[in-house]
């Protein structure tokens, strides 16, 4: 299932994922940001469980804003992990 989810308080304004049961494939953080860490962050996580992600890293703070993208892409596997669950 491909999932869209709107970033909040980060340069990126999206993130884009395929979730396959716990599984996360293809990131892609669109709209802005370090280019660095939005071509690292999809690699290091690429076939990664949502909770694997989600202990590694929520949390993460940038710059004093509470959030970083790497917690926004916590937030949103977990967000569509669970999304994906309702729908079954």
């Amino acid at each position: 299932m491909k999932y869209v989810y709107q970033t909040h308080n980060v340069c990126p304004k999206k993130i884009e994922f395929d979730i396959e049961g716990d599984i996360i494939k293809n990131v892609t953080f669109l709209g802005g940001g370090c280019p660095g860490n939005l071509q690292a962050l999809p690699r290091l996580v690429e076939g990664m469980s949502v909770f694997e992600i989600s202990k590694k890293l929520k949390g993460i703070d940038c710059a004093g804003k509470k959030t970083s993208c790497a917690d926004q892409l916590a937030k949103a596997v977990v967000e569509a992990y669970e999304e994906q669950l309702q729908k079954v």
